[in-house]
């Protein structure tokens, strides 16, 4: 039985998906149907946050963090070493923790320094770090979510654009993107007090959390027919 730890790293995370949904996956989905799947249970965490419904934000915002693992393993992206190349314990923009992009309004990026000893070791390390970077008080749940759709776009345009050429700068962009719609889950999570791993661990507790199968042996058709 394969179970996910709620101390476990982000890293951790992406390989329990690959253990227990990679052969499916490949078989049964191309990347845009992961890229859809995770987009279709993002979308129904945000209609949670429209009708103020936590369980319904909870479970899909998580649901589809899974399925932003999946597209990561079809890409062979290494997530939480983008994340930590992205945020390195300060904001990605301004380089400042707490954020301070509304203050100052920076003309571009900067170049941030990266702290090995800041580095989270646990998912419950990178949610606080991003809580510290952009503290929720600072925005309602509702503009966490907005940012969410925003960046789920952002993504979704990033692997259009090397899927048609594969150029390396678009992968790297590609890689940025999916860096930067983790930093959104976490956001939305810390604007409703979800705790991610503690949640991950509750819902990936044997196998498949439908069929509870390792490798999952649930069909296409049960995927797409699923509602939570």
């Amino acid at each position: 039985m394969l179970s996910f730890p709620p101390d476990g790293r982000l890293r951790d995370f992406q390989d329990f998906i690959l253990k227990v949904y990679g052969v499916p996956d490949d078989r049964l989905f191309s990347i845009w149907d992961l890229v859809s799947n995770q987009e279709r249970f993002a979308t129904r965490a945000l209609k949670g946050i429209r009708k103020g419904d936590y369980e319904k934000i909870k479970y899909n915002l998580l649901i589809a963090f899974s399925w932003l693992m999946a597209v990561a393993n079809r890409f062979h992206i290494d997530i939480e070493e983008e994340v930590w190349q992205r945020f390195p314990a300060l904001c990605s923009y301004c380089g400042k923790r707490p954020c301070e992009c509304k203050k100052i309004k920076p003309p571009r990026r900067l170049e941030v320094p990266h702290y090995e000893g800041r580095r989270p070791k646990t998912i419950s390390g990178y949610q606080s770090m991003f809580n510290d970077i952009y503290p929720p008080q600072g925005r309602t749940t509702a503009d966490a979510g907005v940012h969410l759709a925003e960046e789920m776009g952002e993504a979704s345009e990033a692997i259009h654009s090397y899927l048609g050429e594969h150029k390396e700068d678009q992968f790297a962009k590609l890689q940025m993107e999916l860096a930067d719609l983790v930093s959104c889950i976490f956001g939305v999570a810390n604007s409703v007090k979800i705790e991610v791993a503690k949640e991950l661990a509750l819902i990936f507790n044997n196998n498949c959390h439908i069929c509870h199968e390792a490798p999952c042996v649930c069909s296409f058709s049960s995927v797409a027919k699923f509602k939570s």
